[in-house]
Formats: C-alpha cells, sequence, structure tokens
C-alpha cells in the first residue's frame, strides 16, 4: 500500500501533483534543486488546495495528507513507497536522478516518471530494479484534470502498472494504461497531431491564431468533451469517416520538423506565458486572470460531466 510518496522537480506540475495526492491522504515530501522552485510550490499549494475545496474533494482524515518541502533527495525518499520524478523533460537529466536515488531506495519501492512522452524503456534503463519503473503521465493542471496515463516499459512487471492504476483509481481518478511504450504516449500523440495541423494552417493564411481557437474549443473540443473520438467516428458514421478521410488524409499536415513559426518565436524568446509573450501577449495581471477563469471553467466542466455520467 502506498502511504508516502516522494515528489522530484517541483516545475509547473509538481504543486497540483502534491496536492491531489495529499487530499486522498497520502503523505508528499517534495524535494527541488532550487529553493526558488519550493517558495513558488508553497504558495501555488495553498491555491491548488482551494481548487479541490471548489471541487467537492474531501479533506483527508487528520493526521494523513501532509505535504513537506525539503532540499535535500536523500531526506524525501527515506521510508517513500512510491517516487515521482518530475524533473524537466531532459532524459540524461532524469537518468542522473535515477541514478542518485537508486543506492537510497529499497528494491521494492517503485519509481514513477511523470514524463510527457520520452519512452518509458529507454528511461528504466537507468535504474537497478527496471522492472518497478513505470510511467505516470499527469495532465496539466494535475490537481483539475482526472486522467492519468500508466505506462510500462519493456522491463515493467505487470504488478507495477496495477499498483499504480489502483492509486489512481484510489483517489477517485482516471487510469488509463497505455499497452504500448510509443513516445508520446496517447494524450500527446493525439494533441501533438491537432497542433501541427493548426500551426500548418495559421502559418499558411487559411484563419488567424484567435479564429482556429474559436473553432476547436467551440467545435470540436465541444463536442470532445462529451463524446470520445472513437465514439464520435460512430456517431457520424464510419461510411462518412471513409469518404471524407479518403481524400482529406492527403491534404493534412505531415511535416516531420518543428514549424517555422514555432522556430522564429522561440528563437526571439517568446515562450508564451511563461514568458509574457507567445502567439498572444500577456501582461502580469492578464495572465492572473486567466489562470483564473480556466481553472474555474475547467471545474465547471468537470462537474456537469460527473453529475451527467
Amino acid at each position: 500500500m502506498i502511504r508516502k510518496v516522494a515528489l522530484i522537480g517541483l516545475g509547473t506540475m509538481g504543486p497540483g501533483i502534491a496536492a491531489r495526492l495529499a487530499r486522498g491522504g497520502i503523505d508528499v515530501a517534495a524535494y527541488d534543486s532550487a529553493l526558488a522552485a519550493i517558495e513558488w510550490a508553497r504558495g501555488m499549494l495553498e491555491m491548488a488546495a482551494g481548487v479541490l475545496d471548489r471541487l467537492g474533494v474531501a479533506a483527508p482524515a487528520a493526521g494523513s495528507g501532509a505535504v513537506s518541502f525539503s532540499g535535500s533527495i536523500e531526506a524525501v525518499v527515506e521510508g517513500a513507497d512510491l517516487i515521482i520524478e518530475n524533473v524537466p523533460e531532459n532524459a540524461e537529466i532524469k537518468a542522473s536522478v535515477y541514478r542518485q536515488i537508486d543506492p537510497l531506495i529499497a528494491s521494492s519501492v517503485i519509481v514513477a516518471s511523470d514524463t510527457s512522452g520520452i519512452p518509458i524503456t529507454s528511461l528504466q534503463a537507468h535504474i537497478s530494479n527496471p522492472s518497478r519503473f513505470v510511467g505516470m503521465h499527469w495532465s496539466n493542471p494535475p490537481h483539475i484534470i482526472p486522467m492519468i496515463e500508466v505506462i510500462g516499459g519493456e522491463q515493467t512487471a505487470p504488478e507495477t502498472v496495477a499498483a499504480i492504476r489502483d492509486l489512481i483509481r484510489s483517489l477517485g481518478l482516471l487510469p488509463v494504461v497505455v499497452k504500448k511504450d510509443v513516445a508520446g504516449f496517447v494524450e500527446n500523440r493525439v494533441l501533438y497531431a491537432l497542433l501541427r495541423e493548426v500551426v500548418d494552417l495559421v502559418e499558411r493564411g487559411v484563419i488567424e491564431p484567435e479564429d482556429v481557437d474559436t473553432c476547436v474549443s467551440w467545435g470540436i473540443g465541444y463536442k470532445l468533451a462529451v463524446i470520445g473520438p472513437m465514439a464520435l467516428l460512430d456517431m457520424a458514421g464510419l461510411d462518412i469517416y471513409r469518404s471524407v478521410s479518403s481524400f482529406l488524409n492527403a491534404d493534412l499536415s505531415n511535416k516531420a520538423d518543428v514549424a517555422q513559426l514555432v522556430l522564429d518565436k522561440t528563437g526571439a524568446g517568446k515562450l508564451g506565458i511563461k514568458s509574457g509573450e507567445g502567439i498572444y501577449g500577456y501582461t502580469p495581471e492578464r495572465i492572473r486572470e486567466l489562470q483564473a477563469e480556466r481553472a474555474g471553467k475547467l471545474i465547471a466542466v468537470r462537474r456537469i460531466l460527473e453529475d451527467q455520467g
């Protein structure tokens, strides 16, 4: 049974992950090498807890569900049943973390990576007990989005996958077991296929960014929140899909490189909200407004889906 989790690396996702685990009665010891990241996470933890209150996620029993922070990786992994690695999306950085914690943990401890898409098989090669290594991919914001992907590598034991799947279910969340260890898993493969197409359409002058956002959010996005894509095939009719895909698939973007629009923006340091400008421009005030607006809308949509489910 998983009672204590060590969370290594805070970043954008860490506070939400910690808050949601703690709300499920699990003690969380969180580590980051940057003290500034720890201080930022302390503040974000309170905000995430407020969101969970609005979602109606009950507080844990007294004496459980504590979150602590430390600048010592040795201290946070001590006594942990599960370690969640949440460091940047760089295979070598992740490997260095595994090599660091490997001599510190028992062979029974599960090590899970929150990687967004690095194949688990390649990561588990850097730890001495790969059968206890698994992918646990949370979706941002992790304290609101209930779906979590579970991915086993070539050497992951079925019992390890089952343990993480059962943990997610015990939290009242939705585990999705990915049967094959493919890059990007499932969520990001679908997302990046969509992003490749919309960026290509904007680059070609077919549509403005604001209009493609409206098209997706109030068109297919609106439907997909209620009807999954495979169910949508049945609703529309497989004969219709066969007919349209026979000519449309050949015209869809199949670029294998990064779009020039993205290269130009990132080359100029325009990274999005984190830098104040990306596809759109953002003031600090607008960023705070967007965070509150989006959290509120995600909460409202989730309540409706759960109530109607």
